[in-house]
């Protein structure tokens, strides 16, 4: 395995792991997610949302851990650049909800960490076009 790769597989496990924690940490404590996240809920209902947020994230980790085990890089490097998504929609939340800067900051690293394991896993798929 090529250190690329190896540097590529590390991001995307870490990511995956990431996402994994968060969505169990949100199903265990919505109020103190929801505050991590940069936002807070105003009533006890609103944890539902939370809820769906876990199970959404648990889901993108799942497909994500799965994607790396079987070493599809190019679905991995399409799903790093599209997840930019995310990280973009809760800085602006967070940045609406009036969070501390340092949670919109965390959201803007997210997207450069993202941007970053998109661009290693496309030269992992030029590597493999080569061989």
């Amino acid at each position: 395995m090529k250190k690329i790769e190896v540097a590529a597989s590390v991001m995307v496990a870490l990511m995956a792991i990431l996402q994994a924690t968060y969505g169990v940490y949100a199903y265990l404590d919505p109020s103190a997610f929801s505050e991590l996240r940069g936002t807070e809920l105003f009533s006890v209902g609103d944890s539902d949302w939370v809820a769906i947020y876990a199970s959404r994230t648990l889901f993108v980790a799942f497909i994500i851990g799965f994607l790396l085990i079987r070493k599809e890089f190019k679905l991995l490097m399409w799903s790093a650049l599209f997840g930019t998504v995310m990280p973009i929609t809760d800085a602006w939340l967070a940045y609406q909800a009036g969070a501390e800067s340092v949670v919109v900051y965390k959201h803007i690293a997210t997207i450069v960490y993202l941007l970053i394991t998109s661009f290693l896993l496309r030269f992992v798929r030029a590597e493999d076009c080569r061989v």
